[in-house]
């Protein structure tokens, strides 16, 4: 039988396959409604408006 590689890959491919799998920041956007930060195309939860929409209704 033929020597076999120790390993099946080498570290460095591996890690440049797989250098696009970091997390990422969540994208923050200004609501335009209450100014405050929230997350793109999601609900501004501080006032509860979307897309110039309220959404849902928040206790005061």
């Amino acid at each position: 039988m033929p020597p076999l590689p120790k390993r099946k890959y080498a570290k460095t491919r591996q890690r440049l396959r797989r250098q696009h799998h970091a997390v990422q920041r969540p994208k923050l956007v200004t609501c335009p409604e209450c100014n405050e930060t929230h997350q793109a195309h999601r609900i501004c939860w501080a006032c509860g408006m979307y897309r110039g929409r309220s959404v849902i209704e928040l206790e005061d």
